[in-house]
């Protein structure tokens, strides 16, 4: 690995804490647990689709680097926020909305990257959703699953459009 790739890892990292940092102190948008619009998410999106300049393209962002990015925000997000209970919910409903994001990575073009962010922010709340019916042993939590499935479409739609307007501006 190189440096510059070492370090656009660590700036989009960082990115992506400031940004859930600074959202973890804006009120809920819809009153439903756990609903929040999932801006830091614009930035693993944005990885995704970097596209690097023909003069660098060795350096160029891998899925792996990508998914290290998310866990390393994830990981310190929850650390510095104090909520390690948060960890677990982050974990399960980033790595499942990655995944989704990620198989249709290989489908959507640079015009529909806004689909990858409604399918991650779909997905997201599903694997959210899961890990509390298990860590609270409540299956009925999955109620809540239609509500947020609706603000996930909307929050998604909102991040996947800012990620796709960054790739294309930035992207080379």
């Amino acid at each position: 690995m190189t440096v510059r790739k070492l370090t656009l890892m660590s700036v989009l990292t960082a990115a992506a804490l400031v940004v859930f940092i600074v959202e973890a102190q804006i009120p809920a948008p819809v009153p439903i647990p756990g609903a929040k619009l999932g801006l830091a998410n614009t930035v693993t999106l944005f990885a995704l689709f970097y596209r690097q300049k023909k003069e660098n393209a060795a350096e160029a962002l891998t899925v792996f680097d990508v998914f290290l990015i998310l866990l390393c925000r994830i990981i310190l997000g929850a650390v510095f926020s104090g909520r390690i209970i948060a960890f677990i919910y982050s974990v399960s409903g980033g790595m499942l909305g990655f995944a989704a994001a990620v198989a249709l990575k290989r489908v959507v073009t640079e015009k529909q990257i806004w689909v990858c962010g409604v399918a991650g922010a779909v997905f997201h709340n599903i694997g959210q959703i899961l890990a509390a019916a298990l860590i609270t042993g409540t299956p009925s939590v999955v109620a809540l699953l239609p509500a947020m499935t609706v603000t996930a479409v909307l929050t998604g739609i909102f991040t996947g459009l800012v990620a796709q307007f960054a790739a294309k501006r930035i992207g080379g």
